[in-house]
């Protein structure tokens, strides 16, 4: 887009023109990867200026980087945030943007429809720092409400569970954390901007794994911090952020996260991955549409199939997520679900028969992937806790790629018929 063209312009076109600079790129429609540890200063003064920020500059890839930046302002205009902090992993991202805000003797609130890694930081990483994370079921609202005591420093929710596909209702838990004086912090990345804005619903914080879909190729790791910059961080209750307010305004969460979180403990993107998530956001409202109406597809055979006892996904109506979801998505229900067959036996049966289908730990690739959660990414978590999280020894997560429908469903069927 032309600099100073204020239009406003459509999701589809955002994800091929935003964050893009051709001007300074001496013309490239790509932002040029930026492959260097650090940057060169002609002078002392420059240096310190850029250092104590009075002129904006590039010192050291672990700081800032040109290339990371440009994804960095793409993604903060597709979510309608003030800014963002991208990270090496999605892991990265939720660590950082809950280190931010807590300190020994906080706590934070939790749904408990977590992906596996988020789960195990909030339960035994955070409480090694003395913070204490309180596990909720992600639906009810209740529940949160008589979790938080005056100790509370945030809410954090997925839009959609992974893999429980259970959707939490954004705009109530937004009113209960402003009434509670914290911040909303949604992990985005199942549903992406494609499907939903979790700040036009009154969230203040958003994170994603952009390995997931908004790389969508399989091919580059990172992680997405984006900020509303509309949660005020009163100072009786967060009284360390006031020298970022002064510094930073509507910016200062995400100043804090970067000063204090992400340049210390070295989560910083590399440009390359950066540059291949650029790519792939290209594409992103064309391949989340096909990824949609695929998983419609395949979700409407597999529930007509003999050996499929049941299907667990949020666009079908007796989901009890599914007006929730409705109420909050804008095209579509997301592009994964689980389903069960008779016991874990039969799931490995199925997975070893499938011919075009791969069978690895990641989501969100253009190629159709499944993965049987219970004896590989949980396997380490005890049985009670695995049955409250939903992740059973009968089920399999599907995550529905573009491939022709056709093909997948031929797929899942030939394996189906060989369990």
């Amino acid at each position: 887009m032309n600099t100073g063209n204020t239009r406003k312009y459509r999701f589809e076109t955002l994800v091929v023109h935003s964050g893009l600079n051709p001007e300074e790129w001496f013309g490239s429609t790509q932002p040029p990867i930026f492959q260097t540890a650090s940057h060169r200063f002609l002078t002392a003064e420059h240096l310190s200026d850029v250092f104590i920020g009075k002129e904006k500059g590039f010192i050291y890839q672990r700081l800032r980087n040109p290339t990371t930046e440009a994804l960095e302002n793409r993604v903060a205009e597709l979510e309608g945030g003030v800014g963002a902090v991208a990270t090496s992993s999605g892991m990265a991202a939720v660590h950082n943007s809950v280190a931010a805000i807590v300190q020994s003797g906080d706590e934070i609130v939790s749904g408990n429809s977590l992906f596996m890694s988020t789960y195990l930081l909030f339960s035994n990483v955070m409480r090694k720092f003395g913070v204490r994370v309180k596990f909720v079921e992600s639906t009810a609202l209740e529940e949160y409400e008589k979790a938080i005591t005056p100790r509370t420093k945030a809410i954090f929710i997925e839009s959609i569970g992974n893999p429980k596909m259970d959707v939490p209702d954004i705009e109530r838990l937004s009113e209960i954390a402003h009434r509670n004086s914290i911040p909303l912090i949604v992990d985005n990345t199942m549903a992406t901007p494609y499907l939903l804005n979790p700040f036009s619903l009154g969230a203040d914080i958003v994170v994603h794994s952009t390995t997931k879909y908004l790389s969508g190729h399989g091919d580059a790791l990172g992680g997405m911090i984006v900020d509303s910059g509309n949660f005020d961080w009163p100072e009786e209750k967060y009284p360390e952020f006031e020298v970022y307010k002064e510094r930073a305004g509507r910016k200062a969460y995400l100043d804090k996260v970067w000063r204090e979180i992400h340049i210390n403990v070295g989560t910083a993107q590399s440009p390359f991955h950066s540059y291949l998530t650029m790519i792939g956001i290209d594409t992103l409202a064309v391949r989340m549409q096909r990824h949609i109406e695929n998983t419609e597809k395949l979700v409407e055979f597999m529930i007509g199939h003999r050996k499929v006892r049941w299907v667990n996904y949020p666009g079908l109506k007796e989901s009890p997520s599914y007006e929730t979801a409705r109420k909050q998505f804008r095209k579509g229900f997301g592009a994964m679900f689980t389903f069960g067959l008779g016991n874990q036996r039969e799931c490995f049966d199925f997975i070893r028969n499938l011919q075009l289908t791969y069978h690895l730990a990641n989501l969100g690739d253009c190629k159709t992937l499944v993965i049987h959660p219970y004896s590989s990414q949980y396997v380490s978590f005890d049985t009670s806790t695995r049955m409250s999280l939903g992740i059973t020894p009968d089920m399999i997560r599907v995550s529905v790629g573009i491939e022709a429908v056709d093909d997948i469903i031929e797929d899942f069927n030939q394996a189906l018929n060989k369990v």
